[in-house]
């Protein structure tokens, strides 16, 4: 019999929900609402690539798809996203000029290698690996890149040419009837999309304002007059196809940033996966949805367009607009196919400003200062690393990944800090009956001869030179001591380097005479402790089951054995 399971992961579409008439009529509009807006928004990302503008479509169409079928969340829309595009353009800025065929080939390849990576992350049920971009790199990538993107798009909504000459270090605006024109248009298409999406939410505003715009450049001659559009648009689809053959050196150049947008694009479609279970109970699944995004990346390689991920904005508004299934993308990607087929012609006309402003819009609500504020205030290295990254990600524009590269590291590196310098104490007896810091609660010593200690890490090797450094320091510093107690209540785990420090430890103190006690072993460790010669070297009525007991006969309080069959017991100390 077949595993249900293994098909399950192999084809999750099979066990889709049957859909009703009812569930139908809702995914349909909630698809045409999406679809809609996926059509401009394909556009203006497609051009923030750096991509020709009929790729946008290409890529919203049998990725969406793909994206769906694989994955494991039901509303997530998946297609061309600011940031992915931004990504997109910074990874191939060195290698080929924006929007020639070399360039359209690279975006390609690079598509197929970042889904390559996320479908052999999934494939091999390591998801949490997408976790080595902590929230403070991204919160500080983010921020940065969404400034790049609307400093970029200035230019095209503006319609002014920027020239920069080492004789003259200023920027020189050019000026002209055309600059004018268009200026007055993308600031126009701005406004009108920040009043539509407040207004009037439900409806299409930029559907509404593309459309607008298209009527007014060609019924004004905009583009003879010197206005930007968008120009010849090819129509129909491009048979699917493996990418030309690239030079070995632009393979390998590819490889760095096709990690990092792979790892980038994820973290950002996993936010949207999360918000979208809170808010409609769904579960899903990382690995799963790993796949799902792998493939729908490889698919946009062999469809001419450049790598995709899925989109906050317009998952919001497949919820907003009542969706109930996966259906509600396939109708969203039947829009974009018959856009592909019939409206070539009017999109040809839409100005490069109203692109400009489809793109600035949304992605001026990812600027968060306050967020960096906050994370400063709850930590300063979580802060440290987010301005960091914020600052690299600026500084090396339009190369991006490096900012996430320096930010991964620096959070490796504050993590391994921490692991490193463990919180180690010396405990006193606390008027409820428990061990807590002397120090904080101004506890006096549990005895003039014993030390009582505890460390709030695991007993690793990362962590077992700081902790028998404070116990002999400690030692060293009072003569007077007999007794140390190492209370392992949190501990959790222990390693080979940890058993060996500890038999190390039980042997220097007895050499001065002083004698080593525990209590509060987990089970997990005391496992591993008796696979080892050191509770035979320490001595099983050495090890007491609980802090309590620990007290009690500290205190000369009698106690009665608390293990059986070769377990510890609690003897007077």
């Amino acid at each position: 019999m077949p595993n249900v399971r293994a098909i399950k992961r192999l084809f999750p579409f099979l066990y889709w929900r049957r859909p009703t008439l009812a569930t139908l009529r809702r995914d349909a509009w909630a698809g045409l609402s999406v679809g809609l807006v996926l059509i401009p928004q394909a556009l203006a990302y497609a051009t923030l690539a750096g991509m020709p503008p009929e790729t946008g479509l290409y890529a919203a169409l049998l990725p969406a798809v793909i994206g769906v079928l694989w994955g494991s969340s039901a509303l997530l829309a998946v297609g061309p996203v600011a940031l992915t595009s931004l990504l997109t353009f910074g990874s191939l800025a060195p290698l080929a000029a924006p929007g020639s065929a070399h360039w359209v080939v690279l975006a390609m390849w690079l598509a197929l290698y970042a889904g390559m990576i996320q479908f052999a992350i999934g494939a091999l049920r390591l998801g949490e690996i997408a976790s080595l971009v902590s929230q403070p790199v991204v919160l500080g990538f983010i921020n940065a890149a969404a400034i790049i993107i609307v400093v970029s798009q200035v230019p095209a909504l503006m319609g002014i040419t920027l020239t920069f000459s080492l004789a003259h270090p200023l920027v020189a605006v050019e000026l002209t009837p055309a600059t004018v024109m268009t200026s007055i248009l993308g600031v126009v298409s701005l406004l009108l999309l920040f009043m539509l999406k407040r207004v009037a939410p439900r409806l299409p505003g930029m559907l509404i304002v593309s459309a607008l715009a298209i009527f007014v450049s060609w019924l004004t001659g905009y583009a003879v007059h010197g206005g930007a559009i968008v120009g010849p648009v090819a129509a129909g689809l491009l048979p699917l196809a493996v990418p030309p053959a690239i030079s070995f050196v632009e393979h390998q150049s590819l490889w760095p940033a096709a990690l990092v947008l792979a790892l980038i694009s994820f973290t950002e479609a996993m936010s949207s996966c999360r918000v979208l279970a809170r808010k409609t109970g769904e579960r899903w699944n990382v690995n799963q949805e790993l796949i799902g995004q792998g493939l729908a990346k490889i698919a946009s390689g062999f469809s001419g367009a450049f790598p995709v991920s899925g989109s906050f904005s317009r998952s919001a508004l497949n919820l907003y607009a009542g969706a109930v299934s996966a259906w509600a993308t396939l109708f969203s990607a039947l829009c974009v196919l018959l856009s592909l087929f019939y409206l070539t012609g009017l999109i040809a006309y839409l100005p490069r400003a109203v692109l400009a402003s489809m793109i600035i819009l949304p992605v001026l609500s990812l600027i968060d200062f306050g967020a960096l504020r906050r994370l400063i205030r709850l930590s300063k290295d979580d802060g440290a690393i987010a301005i960091t990254t914020f600052a690299v990600t600026l500084v090396t524009a339009p190369r991006l990944q490096w900012g996430v590269f320096v930010g991964v590291g620096l959070s490796l590196l504050s993590f391994l800090y921490r692991r490193t310098h463990p919180r180690i104490i010396e405990v006193g007896i606390h008027e409820d009956e428990t061990f807590r810091d002397r120090s904080r609660f101004t506890l006096p010593s549990i005895s003039n001869e014993l030390l009582a200690v505890r460390i709030d890490s695991a007993l690793n090797f990362l962590t077992v030179s700081c902790f028998e450094r404070f116990v002999t320091d400690r030692c060293s510093q009072n003569p007077g001591i007999k007794k140390v107690l190492f209370c392992a209540g949190s501990v959790n785990d222990i390693d080979a380097s940890g058993i060996d420090m500890l038999i190390a430890l039980q042997q220097a103190l007895e050499r001065d005479g002083i004698e080593l006690y525990m209590c509060a072993v987990k089970k997990q460790v005391w496992e591993v402790m008796v696979r080892s010669p050191f509770v035979d070297a320490l001595g099983i009525d050495r090890v007491f089951a609980t802090d309590k007991q620990a007290m009690h006969v500290l205190r000369g309080v009698p106690a009665c054995a608390i293990f059986n069959s070769g377990e510890p017991v609690v003897k007077s100390v």
